[in-house]
């Protein structure tokens, strides 16, 4: 009797949206029976306005207390477990789901393209982002340095010149 008391607890694999911001953009995935999980972002990639298509971001964090009424989220879970959850179709189906409803949320004129997350590391793309232009970036910083101690110099002359005056 004592036998039967003391087997573990399957996973309930439980899946429904979890806002982070807006409608949409999150996911969470209840794994392990004792309500811990997964918290997914969701984002999306409109890079080309006619196509609204998933960006995957494989680092999701910890779900805490997802078998219970207030779920959330802290920290970041390791990326196998991301891994061995997108390799669920219960979990890419609601994937889909949430990220075709984001896309049409945030492009409603964007065609939605799916594109599969990455199952396994080997998979992961670098996010590349526009490189910064000339314009954008600040000036040298001695430069800098000089043309804030000239602006600086010439109002300490002249609270040095008022200040020295009053003392005589």
């Amino acid at each position: 009797m004592l036998g039967a008391c003391s087997a573990p607890q399957a996973a309930s694999w439980k899946v429904f949206p979890l806002q982070r911001r807006m409608p949409h953009d999150g996911l969470a995935v209840v794994s392990q029976p004792d309500g811990f999980g997964l918290h997914l972002f969701l984002e999306t990639d409109t890079d080309d306005p006619g196509e609204c298509k998933p960006r995957w971001f494989p680092d999701a964090a910890r779900l805490f207390n997802g078998n219970g009424t207030a779920p959330f989220s802290a920290g970041l879970a390791p990326r196998e477990e991301f891994f061995a959850a997108v390799r669920r179709s219960d979990v890419r189906r609601a994937l889909q789901a949430e990220l075709k409803a984001l896309c049409q949320q945030r492009a409603p004129q964007a065609r939605w393209q799916w594109t599969p997350p990455p199952t396994e590391a080997s998979e992961l793309m670098p996010l590349h982002l526009p490189a910064y232009e000339r314009r954008d970036l600040l000036r040298d910083p001695a430069k800098e340095k000089r043309l804030e101690d000239d602006l600086l110099g010439d109002a300490q002359k002249a609270s040095q010149t008022t200040g020295s005056a009053s003392r005589q």
